[in-house]
């Protein structure tokens, strides 16, 4: 008879984490174990199946040509095995994420993916909207968790990261000395919109909103020239450049992204972990275009 390796789910699980988060450190942090145990479980893994799955050099992580056939058989087998057990001891549960609609970038896509995959029987019920309206519905219980900009009123949260900002606008937006700035900007109750006025104010530099939309829409409106706005770096559109030292304007301090939950269940904490890992992949600070001064 011919032996058939099996697999244990705790180590093909570990090397979906550490192959998703290219890092032994994030794949623990996500597994809510540590970077030992992700080790021993991956080898462990590899000696099963005979295969060398992940190179790992100091400044590296990547799937070896192994692990790059390996992996999408992996990502079915540990689904088969959460749908099962999903479906004989776990109800469906409802799970309210609120992210600030300048938080939550191209990355959205894979972190819901991750969380359905982590837990098959979660419903995710998703609201985008500014920072303070989301605080104000998890306050008064409508979110179970919220990821947002910080609030100086509020010193609590598990802060996940930086966000930097520059002061973006189109090649083409022309500004004209001695005239007030054109200004594409959020709602008034929008913690962005306040740190870009109380800046220009204290430089004394004339401004007026020429232009009030979400994000989409001021990235929009950033593209087609119309305006200047704050906006982060690691959002702003491609075709936009950073004119803050072109046209004399205030550098613009960055704020924390915080995330809120008022849930402990083990389910749960779990999830929390898939976000916070999942966001910090992409906190890294991008490097974007710089108008230079005329």
């Amino acid at each position: 008879m011919i032996a058939v390796a099996t697999l244990e789910v705790d180590a093909v699980r570990t090397f979906l984490a550490v192959a998703d988060h290219a890092s032994f450190t994030r794949a623990a942090e996500a597994l809510g174990t540590t970077q030992g145990a992700v080790s021993v479980k991956l080898k462990r893994l590899e000696d099963r199946i005979g295969l060398r799955l992940i190179e790992r050099t100091p400044r590296k992580v990547r799937l070896s040509a192994q692990g790059e056939i390996f992996i999408q058989s992996a990502r079915e087998f540990l689904a088969a095995h959460e749908r099962a057990v999903a479906g004989l001891t776990a109800p469906r549960r409802r799970f309210r994420l609120g992210i600030a609609g300048h938080v939550m970038g191209p990355e959205m896509p894979s972190l819901l993916a991750r969380l359905k995959s982590q837990d098959p029987a979660l419903t995710i019920e998703v609201l985008l909207d500014n920072s303070r309206v989301l605080l104000d519905g998890f306050e008064g219980g409508a979110l179970d968790a919220v990821i947002i900009r910080s609030d100086d009123d509020r010193r609590d949260g598990e802060i996940l990261g930086p966000e930097h900002f520059g002061w973006f606008a189109s090649p083409t937006f022309e500004h004209h000395p001695g005239e007030p700035l054109q200004l594409a900007a959020t709602s008034p109750c929008c913690a962005v919109r306040d740190v870009a006025v109380r800046s220009l104010d204290r430089a004394s530099i004339a401004w007026e909103e020429v232009f009030i939309g979400g994000t989409t829409a001021i990235a929009a409106a950033l593209s087609a020239g119309l305006a200047v706005a704050a906006f982060p770096r690691r959002l702003a559109p491609a075709d936009t450049l950073d004119i803050g030292d072109a046209l004399g304007l205030p550098p613009l301090p960055s704020l924390s992204i915080v995330l809120h939950s008022s849930l402990s269940d083990p389910r749960t904490k779990d999830t929390l972990r898939a976000i916070t890992a999942a966001f910090r992949e992409h906190r890294a600070p991008s490097s974007r275009p710089v108008a230079l001064r005329a």
